[in-house]
């Protein structure tokens, strides 16, 4: 049973038997949002973080995995990437550069990934002391309901609180076959690896995976990708196979319908990867560096939630809520700890920040966890909002649908003749009406930039009759959106005809 606790119904702030009003296990985004506004509120607060290190030793500092091995190392690394392939551009547009010269050092943009990094983790630990939130650098688990067991390097400490916050996040999965701990790295090690990566195979096609793969072949590395069932499974199906052919296009291989074996360090240092495909065929082939990229576990099974009652569900590591609130009143979570949720960094934070305005603010606001916009970062860019078009068939069924397709040319695409053969986009609506649109699909240059201005649209009940009406900005991508006007059941040719048709 679950129930909604508001600030209404709490003691004052301070006036009640334990030491904190609220403790956040997890220093990453969602909890330090939820703690800092907490704090603001009056609150008294404890955040706890501690990063266990990685096989090969990586470990980090306060933030999480966006800060240090997530969204913005990834985000640097696409940008350094995509600058390699504008340099290769600046010569069609009057540039005099020596191509012979141009190469990316991987140690220099490492550290400087790293230093960035570092100076986030810096600014994050003066921001939670300045709004009076306590940091505590240590493991924390439960000993009961509200008390926290708190493992430091000066040794044992117990809090208690009136409310707890589950935000401890999630960590890569390793495969279960020979040498992959022992030799294979994740996206938790690949941001600080201190050689260069060489030639990489990426064993995981959903879109940590890819963007890895992407990343690596834009900075110079040989990169493979090893699927095992289907690219980016949890998003639209024909939007996926455009971005696998447009990576195809690049130069990143692909082993389709494949599955490691084993991993074995040679003399030379090479590793040896064995795997078979769906004939159960045999292959093998030597690499530098082996990127396990098939999926996340939540830290839940460190906490000892035993201990509090905390129910887990999924395949034992998540939490299932109602409005972030546990199965235990005064237990809360948010973040990739959650069942069937977006793992989301933002969707973390605005959870969190709505929580503790839940708590300590009188506030009723609740997270709203539907249309979500979310961007695959390879090399051509994929943004999505909504429902892809297999949720959407499946939901309101073919013939309530109406799906609006097109290509489409990038302007700055002209001058150095880059392919636009990948550059697509679609609207799935529904047919009455004015047709509401219920999912926006996008691949092509800046696809994070063009689909979050829809997404607030398309939370605001976009129509295509709205979307047709609206006057673009060109010559811009995101104007493709406005002019968009074929569907897939007409049959007719989605191929622009022009810059301006």
């Amino acid at each position: 049973m679950y129930f909604s606790v508001y600030r209404s119904k709490m003691a004052p702030l301070g006036e009640n038997r334990y030491e904190y009003d609220l403790v956040v296990l997890g220093g990453g985004s969602g909890g330090l949002a939820a703690a800092k506004e907490a704090s603001a509120l009056g609150a008294k607060v404890a955040v706890l973080d501690y990063v266990t290190p990685t096989p090969i030793g990586t470990k980090w500092g306060l933030g999480g995995t966006c800060v240090n091995v997530g969204c913005i190392p990834k985000k640097l690394m696409h940008q350094a990437a995509l600058l390699g392939e504008s340099l290769k551009d600046a010569a069609a547009y009057g540039w005099e550069l020596e191509p012979e010269n141009i190469k990316n050092t991987w140690s220099t943009l490492r550290q400087a990934v790293q230093n960035h990094i570092k100076s986030v983790n810096w600014v994050t630990r003066v921001e939670l002391r300045d709004k009076k939130v306590e940091y505590i650098n240590g493991l924390g688990t439960f000993k009961d309901p509200n008390t926290i067991q708190a493992q430091t390097k000066q040794g044992e400490r117990t809090l208690t609180a009136k409310y707890i916050l589950i935000a401890v996040g999630g960590r890569p999965r390793y495969s279960d076959i020979p040498g992959a701990i022992e030799y294979g790295i994740t996206s938790d090690d690949i941001f600080s690896l201190d050689r260069e990566p060489g030639k990489t195979l990426v064993i995981g096609a959903g879109y940590i995976g890819l963007e890895c793969a992407g990343f690596l072949k834009g900075l110079g590395y040989d990169s493979t990708v090893m699927v095992r069932s289907v690219v980016l499974r949890e998003f639209d199906q024909q939007m996926a196979q455009v971005i696998t052919e447009s990576m195809q296009e690049r130069g990143v291989n692909f082993l389709f319908k494949c599955l490691p074996s084993s991993v074995e360090k040679l003399d030379n240092g090479k590793l040896f990867v064995r795997w078979i495909n769906s004939q159960k065929e045999e292959f093998s082939d030597t690499f530098d560096t082996v990127l396990f990229a098939i999926g996340r576990r939540a830290l839940t099974k460190d906490l000892h939630l035993e201990n509090a009652g905390v129910e887990l569900v999924g395949e034992g590591d998540k939490i299932d809520v109602v409005n972030e609130q546990t199965n235990v009143p005064h237990i809360f979570a948010v973040g990739d700890v959650l069942y069937k949720k977006p793992e989301l960094t933002p969707v973390a934070i605005h959870a969190g920040k709505l929580l503790s305005r839940r708590l300590f603010g009188n506030s009723s606001a609740l997270m709203n966890y539907h249309n979500v916009a979310t961007t695959v970062f390879t090399p051509m860019e994929y943004g999505c909002v909504g429902l892809s078009e297999e949720h959407a068939l499946e939901e309101y069924g073919a013939d309530n649908i109406e799906i609006y397709h097109a290509y489409y040319k990038p302007t700055e695409f002209f001058v150095p003749q880059r392919s636009i053969v990948h550059c697509y986009l679609k609207v799935i609506a529904l047919r009455e009406g004015d047709q509401k649109v219920v999912g926006l699909h996008f691949i092509g240059p800046q696809a994070g930039e063009v689909i979050q201005g829809f997404a607030a649209a398309i939370n605001c009940n976009l129509t295509m009759s709205v979307l047709m009406n609206t006057v673009g900005i060109h010559p811009t991508v995101a104007e493709e959106f406005t002019r968009i006007n074929i569907t897939k059941r007409s049959g007719k040719d989605p191929n622009p005809q022009s810059c301006c048709s």
